[in-house]
């Protein structure tokens, strides 16, 4: 029968991988590591535990994988990195560890993350995320479902982006983007709707419409922040329209680091 593990690769005998995982040559595997069904681990990927890692995972060479977090209140405590389906992880990607016991750095299903990006500790990914080369997540960023970021740009720690959104590249990310927007620059604003984004999600043209008068709400009105949620819940309660007052109002609670502003005037708020 044929092995699907190279001979020069480095397997801990405690680490667990179903009988269908692929090695390639000269990876290192280590204890309390788990590899789901047909996950194809590449040649000279660290894997170090506790670390869990689902199925049909493409792991590509160089990759790192559940190291300890660079955090200097990290002192040895049992922490994770966990791993969904379907994800591309490619060349020379590091995710590190948590910090805190019991916390987890967190990558859903389905995501690619491209050549050199950096995960740092307590990063929680959700779903079809697109991450291109060398973008740098700082601790505890949080990117929702259907995000799409561009390439060689910096997330400062603690930021959220928002589901469905688009951040292009080359930009700071140093507070929140909200859900279905477009944002560009440095600094970075909010610059119109995600449209191109949110019609090849299948969102439909009266969906659409209400997004668009909420963005002019948030973005073309100089309504305070107060008005401008008013204005919002007297949109409708569309799944998308919950969705984005839920995301400004969880971006103006305490230790949060507020909105990515828009094109226009910025208020006092918005320059704090």
């Amino acid at each position: 029968m044929k092995t699907l593990i190279h001979p020069t690769a480095v397997i801990h005998p405690k680490a667990e991988l179903h009988p269908t995982v692929e090695v390639g040559a000269y990876a290192v595997i280590g204890a309390q590591v788990k590899v789901g069904p047909e996950t194809v681990i590449g040649a000279h990927v660290v894997l170090e535990g506790p670390c869990e890692i689902g199925a049909r995972n493409q792991i590509f060479p160089g990759a790192a994988i559940g190291m300890e977090p660079q955090d200097l209140k990290y002192v040895g405590e049992p922490t994770w990195v966990k791993i969904g389906d379907n994800n591309q992880i490619r060349e020379y990607v590091t995710i590190n560890r948590a910090t805190g016991a019991g916390e987890a750095t967190i990558i859903g299903n389905g995501n690619l993350l491209m050549a050199y990006v950096h995960v740092a500790h307590n990063c929680v990914i959700e779903d079809h995320v697109i991450i291109p080369n060398s973008v740098a997540l700082a601790g505890h960023v949080h990117i929702e479902s259907r995000a799409r970021l561009g390439g060689v740009l910096g997330v400062h720690q603690f930021v959220r982006i928002g589901k469905h959104s688009m951040v292009g590249g080359m930009a700071r990310i140093d507070r929140d983007v909200p859900p279905y927007m477009l944002v560009e620059g440095n600094p970075a604003r909010v610059r119109t709707l995600n449209l191109v984004g949110l019609k090849r999600s299948g969102m439909d043209a009266s969906e659409l419409q209400l997004l668009k008068k909420a963005f002019r709400i948030l973005y073309r009105s100089n309504l305070t922040f107060k008005e401008a949620l008013e204005q919002l819940e007297q949109l409708g309660d569309t799944e998308q329209l919950q969705h984005l007052r839920r995301f400004l109002l969880l971006s103006q609670m305490p230790g949060r680091r507020g909105l990515i502003p828009g094109k226009r005037k910025a208020s006092a708020s918005d320059e704090s």
